[in-house]
């Protein structure tokens, strides 16, 4: 059995975190180290490493995630825009090897992004 990944344990409680959204397919909660007023990370529950290893049937979920975000956006009261972001890979500075969306806003964001 493969270890669970931290955001697997952080989506059974084993630690803490300020979630803001859960359903059966996926699990909202304020990133720790935020880099706007605004940061949630959005992760499916089933452990999917990264966005390289997403198949034909996880479209349904990615989407999901998607659509979750757009909800907790307005729920947050971004109504002057946010970004949404897929890290994948060492390049791409993914950290965790758990599929995830990170929302961001509260504030202007820069382009290029980094």
């Amino acid at each position: 059995m493969a270890e669970k990944t931290l955001f697997q344990k952080i989506a059974n409680g084993e630690i803490p975190s300020e979630m803001v959204y859960e359903d059966d397919q996926c699990f909202a909660f304020r990133d720790i180290n935020p880099q706007a007023p605004t940061h949630i990370l959005i992760c499916p529950r089933k452990p999917i490493p990264s966005l390289d290893d997403i198949t034909e049937d996880d479209g349904e979920l990615v989407g999901h995630l998607s659509l979750v975000a757009t909800r907790i956006a307005a729920e947050e009261g971004l109504t002057n825009g946010y970004r949404t972001v897929y890290n994948c890979g060492e390049h791409g500075q993914q950290s965790v090897p758990h599929l995830h969306l990170h929302l961001i806003g509260g504030r202007q964001l820069n382009w290029p992004p980094g």
